[in-house]
């Protein structure tokens, strides 16, 4: 048995079937050890069992969703895998020393150590928790070997870095189906995510029955809201699965879909309708009536009873105090209670509110707006302004966990994602106890720009790495295995009914009008949607939640990848590390890109859609005639014309600009090809800035 480091490795090798025929064990998060063997593996017959040692009827549980888990990837029948064999009889014995808590709590234990040889494999852990999380790395186990589906023969002892593991959906913004939600939590849970945290309403809709005031959900939700009834559903469903589900009801602001039936509950007189435009509006919470804590005190009341979760997300963020500024009753208040700032009005508020939330046993929890001086130090700071406001929240005592940096909904590159990390920055130079306050990370799915049907694609496969960065040890940061095993987790959650991948090509068939969407899938497949916040920006009218998400901005992927190894290749062979057939392939794809186009613009004359994106297959052929040119300049042993190099520069940055809210991103590679066919060092193009589209 060896051992092998994970951080220099690009992938973990081991043999599962003879020992010269070594297959790729690919984990995603990756375990904080693991001993690999080379001895024959474990090969899951038909008969496949599974023994329990543990009194906890979550660990049945737990094995059932297992065996179904391990159907799915097998392809195996429903009767084929047992629970309940005997231990000397089973191929899977699983060993639990006590029960998970009956409602999951924070910093429960997760550990669990998994050994497989060639007769069975043997899974332990303290709790039923650890045992669902090694039981997920059993399944990302599981390869198709000369022999059957096999597990290889390994040791691994694994136990998360942080405690707090999470993903928001905002269903507040577009509501998300119960579908939707329940294949992200089994996404969540093959990536040993442990915390949904549930954005539930929103100046678009509010999304939760309340029973007590039945107003909120009738009258603020266009009748796309969740019932109690549901709400257990999907909390049981998430339990099942190891999951905590903390709901977040946002106040003050970010609350105009409260004021649609209850008006008294805002600042300003009213009338109040669904808010169809996105950004920061005026209407707030009158934090100055007592009316206002009565109301919250029986809804809050009423949901705490609902979620059992300890955690009460409540918002707190981006109160722009306009109508606060606006109301001489408010502004009375203010000063008889010698509030000297909006802030401080808030603070006041926030003050009142935790105390509510504590009266109903729960702890707050809010965004980073709702620290204030002599806040308990029992209430968790949610950061999205970065590691300093992080850092400045542990110095004073408090716990938070870091979502700045893992805003899916912005479009940025995995990469760029998983090199943030919670204990960097500001956070790195806290004292032990402090950095004991930091506990994780949260990715959010903001959904302005995201439909059920495209949600999916906007998540995964880039949450996967996120969670990697918040289960794996610190150090475990090597780029070129993180994408390797991000390609197998993307295409292996499949398997849950997550779409990001299936549902690609039947959104390209719907825009090119026919079934053959070869040409638009190569155009496609090199584009990325406008980073940031320039979406709206670049927006020809002004965009709404009634806008319809199904251009070629909402089906581009967040991250090419055809793009990224076009441009590994690139900068391999410019700096000199040319390899074998490498410059075959560059020339390949340039000639592909090339003739695309004309195929392209004849779909172009059958959809509007096409269309709007037309000039930028045309960049794209362009730009490739010019990188094969470059290649040509290369192989004589010839100095690009520098005149030539200037025209083609300046077509390389008008390339580079959005079309339809989509880039092109081979460009920066093609233009390194450029500069280095001319004797120049290449540079790099920055992301082109929100303008004229």
């Amino acid at each position: 048995m060896r051992v092998l480091g994970l951080v220099a490795c690009f992938f973990l090798l081991i043999s599962v079937g003879s020992a010269d025929e070594a297959k790729p064990v690919r984990l995603m998060p990756l375990p904080a050890n693991v001993n690999l063997s080379a001895g024959q593996g474990l090969v899951i017959q038909n008969s496949f069992s599974v023994a329990l040692r543990g009194n906890d009827p979550h660990l049945r549980k737990a094995a059932d969703i297992f065996l179904n888990d391990l159907r799915r990837h097998t392809g195996s029948l429903p009767l084929d895998f047992s629970v309940a064999a005997a231990p000397d009889q089973a191929q899977l014995t699983i060993s639990v020393d006590q029960p998970s808590e009956e409602v999951q709590k924070l910093g429960e234990d997760e550990s669990y150590t998994l050994k497989i040889d060639g007769t069975r494999a043997d899974l332990h852990a303290r709790t039923t928790l650890g045992a669902m999380r090694g039981l997920q790395t059993v399944l990302q186990l599981v390869e198709i070997t000369p022999q059957g589906f096999a597990l290889p023969a390994l040791t691994i002892e694994d136990k998360p870095r942080f405690a707090w593991r999470g993903l928001m959906i905002d269903s507040g913004r577009h509501f998300m189906p119960l579908d939707v939600i329940r294949r992200n939590l089994d996404a969540m849970a093959a990536v040993k995510l442990n915390v949904f945290h549930w954005h539930l309403s929103e100046n678009q809709g509010f999304r939760v029955e309340s029973k007590k005031f039945p107003k909120l959900q009738e009258m603020g939700s266009d009748g796309l809201y969740y019932t109690q009834a549901e709400i257990r559903d999907v909390i049981a469903y998430a339990r099942d699965r190891g999951i905590r589900v903390v709901p977040e009801f946002d106040m003050p602001g970010h609350s105009t879909a409260w004021f649609v039936g209850y008006p008294e509950l805002a600042s300003g007189p009213g009338p109040y309708s669904i808010e169809r435009k996105w950004g920061i509006f005026d209407p707030a919470m009158d934090p100055t009536k007592e009316s206002t804590y009565k109301f919250l005190d029986g809804f809050i009341g009423e949901m705490a009873a609902l979620f059992p979760d300890q955690f009460f997300h409540i918002g707190g963020d981006e109160v722009n105090g306009k109508q606060w500024d606006a109301n001489p009753k408010v502004q009375e208040f203010m000063h008889s209670h010698n509030l000297k700032t909006n802030a401080d009005l808030q603070g006041y508020f926030v003050e009142r509110v935790q105390k509510l939330v504590a009266k109903h046993g729960k702890t707050m929890e809010g965004w980073d707006e709702i620290l204030r001086p002599n806040m308990p130090s029992s209430i968790v700071i949610q950061s999205w302004r970065g590691q300093k406001s992080l850092a400045e929240a542990a110095k004073q005592g408090y716990r938070g966990l870091l979502s700045s940096g893992y805003y899916l909904d912005l479009n940025q590159s995995t990469a760029s994602h998983y090199v943030v990390d919670p204990m960097s920055g500001d956070a790195a130079s806290l004292s032990d106890a402090e950095k004991d306050h930091i506990l994780g990370g949260e990715a959010c799915m903001w959904a302005e720009y995201v439909s059920p049907e495209t949600i999916d694609s906007r998540i995964w496969p880039r949450m996967a790495p996120i969670a990697e960065r918040l289960w794996s040890p610190q150090n475990v940061t090597d780029m070129n295995s993180m994408y390797d095993r991000m390609a197998h987790v993307s295409e292996w959650l499949d398997a849950y009914g997550v779409n990001h991948n299936t549902q690609y090509i039947p959104m390209l068939q719907r825009i090119a009008g026919t079934g053959d969407v070869s040409a638009l899938k190569v155009f496609v497949d090199v584009v990325e949607p406008v980073k940031g916040y320039a979406r709206e920006a670049l927006a020809a009218t002004e965009p709404t939640s009634l806008t319809p998400l199904n251009r070629v901005v909402d089906v581009a992927r967040p991250e090419s990848i055809k793009a990224r190894e076009f441009a590994e290749l690139v900068d391999a062979f410019v700096s000199g590390s040319i390899k074998p057939g490498m410059e075959a392939q560059i020339r390949s794809a340039l000639s592909h890109w090339r003739d695309n186009d004309e195929k392209l613009q004849r779909v172009a004359t059958q959809s509007s859609i096409v269309q709007e994106v037309a000039p930028l297959s045309q960049s794209l052929s362009s730009i490739s005639a010019a990188g094969l040119q470059a290649l040509d300049f290369l192989d004589r042993g010839e100095k690009a014309p520098k005149e030539w190099e200037t025209q083609q520069l300046a077509a390389m940055q008008q390339a580079f600009q959005p079309k339809g809210q989509v880039m092109l991103m081979v460009v920066p590679s093609v233009q390194k090809l450029i500069q280095a066919s001319a004797g120049d060092t290449p540079t790099t193009l920055s992301i082109p800035k929100a303008g004229n589209d």
